[in-house]
């Protein structure tokens, strides 16, 4: 990140709101990052922002079925690498 502000103004329709390009780009945001808000007492805005880099099921290769498993402890490893 450049460490000038960086500025710019969205609009909210219908309850949602588009996170402008120059800021999506400083902040390196993509498809599937999640962000984090939280709000302080004195009205203060925080977002935190995860990068899920690979992690969303277009890039997920599945299970081909050909190796043995057991579903209870391999649930949560399949696809996981």
């Amino acid at each position: 990140m450049s460490g000038d502000r960086v500025e710019a103004e969205s609009e909210v329709v219908s309850g949602q709101v588009t996170i402008p390009e120059r800021i999506r780009r400083e902040l390196d945001i993509e498809d599937g990052d999640a962000l984090r808000w939280a709000l302080e007492a004195d009205g203060t805005v925080h977002v935190e922002i995860d990068h899920r880099y690979g992690e969303t099921f277009a890039s997920f290769e599945g299970y081909d079925g050909d190796a043995e498993t057991d579903a209870t402890t391999d649930h949560d490893a399949w696809g996981v690498e």
